[in-house]
């Protein structure tokens, strides 16, 4: 489990094919205190695990299964990912649950400025994940903890904004309109409407929930 709060950027020193999956080596500090072969490191908000590691940098097998539902297939050696170690027990929770298994990916739209603050919009590549997507609710961009507004179901299109301090220690801000991002709805939505006989995950059949469901089940 994580929290969506990044703890460090990263660089990819190594993408490479093998088999069928492809292995990738990250250059970084931060996230290689305490870590042992196993653990899991959110890359740009993918949960990945740890099979080599260094002074630094680690190494982690990517299935053909996350490079089909990610961006990371996107990637090339040199392009710096966000980072972040899975919550140890005893930790502070900060951002909201982040499981670290994308649902799809969206593309950046439009970006301007508020104030100090980055605005961007973006568009899922499946629309019918916007039922998992509320008005000032959680949602990870990249990996990133982030509030949403601004939803436009039409569309399938939500907005963020960037403050200050995200943008100096994620990746988001470097992002050109067009770029393509990890989206990861909220974990608490999608189980819920699993539990209540709603549709897959992936958004191929329309949801079943209803308030009179929630309300039959102790909810509201």
């Amino acid at each position: 489990m994580f929290t969506g709060i990044i703890e460090e950027v990263g660089t990819i020193a190594r993408l490479q094919p093998s088999g069928g999956h492809c292995c990738v080596e990250i250059t970084c500090r931060q996230v290689l205190d305490g870590v042992k072969l196993g653990d899991s490191i959110a890359v740009n908000g993918v949960c990945l695990t740890v099979t080599a590691f260094g002074a630094s940098s680690f190494s982690a097998d990517i299935s053909n299964e996350s490079l089909r539902v990610t961006a990371l297939g996107r990637y090339t050696a040199g392009d710096r990912v966000n980072l972040e170690r899975a919550m140890a027990a005893n930790g502070r929770f900060d951002g909201h649950m982040v499981a670290g298994h994308v649902d799809t990916t969206a593309t950046l739209v439009d970006r301007s400025r508020d104030g100090s603050s980055w605005r961007l919009r973006f568009r899922l590549a499946h629309p019918q994940m916007m039922r998992y997507v509320i008005e000032r609710g959680s949602v990870a961009i990249d990996g990133i903890s982030l509030t949403v507004f601004g939803l436009d179901d039409s569309k399938g299109e939500f907005s963020i904004n960037l403050i200050p301090h995200s943008q100096g220690l994620t990746i988001l801000p470097e992002q050109p309109v067009g770029a393509v991002v990890n989206i990861e709805c909220d974990l608490v939505a999608k189980y819920l409407e699993r539990l209540m006989g709603g549709s897959k995950s992936d958004g191929a059949s329309p949801s079943t929930l209803t308030m009179e469901k929630l309300r039959a089940n102790g909810f509201g």
